[in-house]
């Protein structure tokens, strides 16, 4: 057990929209941030949220009370660096208790310039979201001027109408490999396993690690790679990735994955899997509409069920954005998951074409496992219409 060494307190502030201010003591960087304030009901995985491309443009909140009691490793971030624009908690943990801990988590958060705020009732945070809805807010430690950071909030952008993935999406394709990313250009395929290409619009690396223990070769390439740069790749399947905010003006891929649907390669049908930001890429592609929810789907207790096998899987989520289940073309595609919770779409798969996708989470990175077997339906069907 390794004590944090004390920190000098600071006050912070944390204003909404709506005009609610919660003061508390700064954590992390010194400063101030925007973005839309969300919750997260996950108990363990702060590090795993931190990294979480799909965060990016937000200020989360953990609901659980006591966060970074198990400190920070390198080998549980979920991408390159911290997406999330600010961070709240009710209490740091003045203890590091694990021997994998490489940092305490207040280091980290400074370490990257993330700004954050604990000593506050989150309570009170995540009932007034819930009833109000995700809102628009300002953290800081440098303006303590309640009036000054809500009209700060109230002049944000929000998420609605912007395009966040090509801020996450990586710069140029690289292959992932049992130790994790390497440089394509230093990399042979791997003989005997399906080909896959995965659009990053901000993808989590356990969805590349579960790609890749279920025997994929992975290369992962740019939000904006075309159509016709995938079908020279000649992959055996297509994963569309997670990713943040808004999906409808995503339409670099959008208009890509229509493409390869209508026009695919050689003229037979690709294998198109999608989770959660990819599944409303995908509906958007085959003609369907999404819509923001009230407050979103962020954690690692929601029930879904499998309407196919009757099962409820406990779930993994992260979403604001959900497909609207009436503007899905009824004669091309079926439904296949809803959630428990509010009725929302969670699933779909097509009726003629070897596609389907997910609203949640199947690789779980933490949470339980429940659904880590779509990576293997997603193997058996490409080897079923394999090129």
């Amino acid at each position: 057990m390794t004590r944090v060494k004390d920190r000098m307190t600071k006050k912070a502030l944390l204003a909404l929209e709506d005009g609610t201010v919660f003061e508390g003591n700064a954590i992390g960087a010194i400063g101030e941030c925007t973005g839309e304030a969300v919750f997260n009901t996950s108990m363990t995985g702060y590090q795993e949220v931190l990294t979480d491309p799909s965060y990016r443009g937000q200020i989360v909140a953990m609901t659980y009370p006591l966060i970074g009691n198990y400190g920070v490793n390198s080998q549980d971030v979920e991408s390159r660096r911290i997406w999330v624009e600010g961070f709240v908690i009710r209490e740091l943990s003045a203890t590091v208790s694990n021997p994998a801990a490489e940092k305490d988590l207040d280091t980290y958060l400074r370490e990257q310039g993330i700004p954050g705020i604990e000593g506050i009732d989150t309570r009170e945070l995540t009932e007034r979201l819930r009833t109000v809805g995700a809102m628009k807010a300002v953290l800081s430690s440098v303006d303590l001027d309640p009036d000054s950071l809500i009209a700060k909030a109230q002049a944000s952008p929000g998420l609605k109408g912007r395009n966040l993935v090509r801020g996450v999406s990586c710069e140029k394709p690289y292959k992932w490999s049992e130790k994790g990313p390497v440089d394509i250009s230093h990399s042979a395929s791997d003989n005997g396993r399906v080909k896959v290409v995965v659009i990053d619009c901000g993808v989590k690396y356990g969805i590349l690690r579960s790609l890749y223990s279920a025997g994929c070769d992975v290369t992962v390439v740019p939000a904006e790679t075309t159509a016709e740069e995938i079908a020279s790749m000649k992959p055996d399947g297509l994963m569309l990735s997670n990713g943040p905010g808004d999906p409808e003006p995503v339409v670099e891929v959008i208009e890509t994955v229509k493409t390869l649907i209508d026009n695919p390669p050689d003229g037979k049908p690709l294998p198109i899997f999608g989770i959660c930001l990819g599944q409303q890429i995908l509906a958007l592609a085959l003609g369907g509409k999404t819509f923001k929810l009230k407050f979103g789907h962020h954690g690692a207790n929601h029930p879904v069920k499998d309407l196919n096998t009757g099962k409820v899987l406990i779930t993994v989520q992260n979403h604001g954005f959900c497909v609207d289940i009436d503007s899905l073309p009824s004669d091309a595609v079926e439904i296949t998951h809803i959630n428990l919770n509010d009725q929302t779409l969670e699933g779909i798969r097509h009726k003629h074409l070897p596609i389907f996708s997910v609203q949640y989470h199947p690789e779980a990175s933490p949470g339980p496992h429940d659904a880590k077997y779509m990576f293997n339906l997603f193997v058996d069907m490409i080897k079923e219409h394999r090129r």
